[in-house]
């Protein structure tokens, strides 16, 4: 496969490896190391703005016979010199490095970028180099030092094999949007979860996979809560339909979609009020995209009588629910639901139990080439209750 994009993964690279085969498809991609995947797709073709679990779009430049600090350097200093070319001839520049799986410091960093400063300076370029003391450049650093814009520039060295990937950033999340459509709705409610976007985004592109999105292709999110997972939907152009259990979710969702106009977009969506283990969806739908019950939210690890109580409550909501679904949808209907796992001080992770029963009841999992269906899992440092990500169809 040619090379013309490079996608570096977020923190959790099989939901990120999965997302993209899934929203791209199988043969246009294939990883490159443990925290890149490849494509080849255009830049300029590629959606990335919709995508939720990489957080840099890159453009190759050469791939470094070594993984040797010395011999990359060197080789990334002919391609600085090059790249220098293309760039406006006013202005000082701005350099940032980050560093994916080499061997190397944030010294080593540093004292690159001294190098790559006599380079620009050698060529009458004025540059200021972007400090960290990590080996990578986080998106805020990127985004508010402009290194994807005329006058900036982010070089990657990415470990693959035997090998380095150089290569240049030309997209990064844009963490400040994410805020605001986080931040700025006008109905939020943590007991039942603060979904993030990018987050949702994820579910969505796993739910339908390469379905082209349109106002004629409908998401179903069937524990739709306060709306997070029909908003990235409605903002891909998808038609959203929405049902919950509490008719305050339900109004929070509607006041929510409404706020959308704010971002350009009128979503019209479906609202319901019904119970997802017995409800009777009478409104056509493409795929399912959702959240699910995620159960009791935990501060401190619960005792082990009481972790049952919450496993059990989760398992049998979410058992009815697919139970109850699976005679409503044809065969070869996608469905991506977050599920609760629960992960222990001690590093252990443990299942819903109806994971183990998909097939029995009218369900097969989606493989993927690129990643192991069965490990995404979601989760921030801090939490105890993660997101399982599960992609299955129906028999």
């Amino acid at each position: 496969m040619k090379h013309e994009s490079l996608f570096i993964l977020g923190r959790q690279p099989a939901i990120g490896r999965a997302e993209l085969e899934s929203l791209l498809g199988t043969k246009h991609v294939e990883p490159v190391g443990d925290s890149a995947m490849a494509s080849d797709l255009a830049p300029d073709t590629v959606p990335f703005d919709r995508i939720g679990s990489s957080i840099r779009l890159a453009k190759p430049l050469t791939m470094i016979p070594t993984t040797k600090w010395p011999q990359i350097t060197r080789a990334a200093a002919e391609q600085l010199t090059e790249l220098l070319d293309y760039l406006p001839a006013e202005g000082k520049l701005k350099l940032g490095l980050s560093s994916y799986g080499l061997p190397v410091t944030a010294g080593h960093l540093f004292q690159a970028g001294l190098e790559f400063k006599k380079v620009c300076k050698a060529q009458n370029r004025s540059v200021r180099i972007v400090p960290s003391t990590d080996l990578t450049l986080n998106s805020a650093q990127v985004l508010y030092n402009k290194l994807t814009k005329e006058l900036g520039i982010e070089l990657l060295f990415i470990k693959c094999d035997g090998q380095t990937y150089l290569a240049q950033t030309i997209a990064i999340q844009d963490i400040d949007a994410y805020a605001r459509r986080d931040q700025g709705r006008p109905k939020r409610n943590s007991f039942v979860g603060m979904l993030p976007p990018k987050l949702a985004q994820t579910i969505v592109n796993l739910a339908t996979g390469p379905l082209e999105p349109n106002p004629e292709n409908t998401i179903l999110d069937p524990f739709c809560g306060t709306g997070v997972i029909l908003q990235e939907a409605s903002l891909m152009d998808y038609s959203a339909y929405g049902t919950d259990l509490e008719k305050r979710m339900i109004d929070y969702t509607r006041t929510n979609l409404e706020w959308l106009s704010t971002h350009g977009v009128n979503a019209t969506p479906i609202l319901e009020v019904g119970d997802a283990t017995s409800h009777q969806w009478q409104h056509p739908f493409s795929v399912v995209a959702s959240e699910t019950y995620l159960g009791h939210p935990l501060t401190n690890w619960p005792r082990p009588e009481k972790l049952r109580e919450i496993i059990g409550t989760c398992n049998v909501i979410i058992q009815k629910f697919l139970a109850n679904i699976t005679t409503q949808i044809p065969a070869g209907t996608r469905l991506c639901l977050a599920v609760p796992a629960w992960q222990s001080p001690s590093g252990h992770i443990t299942h819903l139990p109806v994971l183990d029963q998909i097939e029995v009841l009218g369900y097969n999992r989606v493989s993927f080439s690129w990643a192991n269906g069965q490990n995404m899992i979601y989760r921030r440092p801090e939490q105890l209750v993660a997101r399982e990500l599960l992609v299955i169809t129906r028999k």
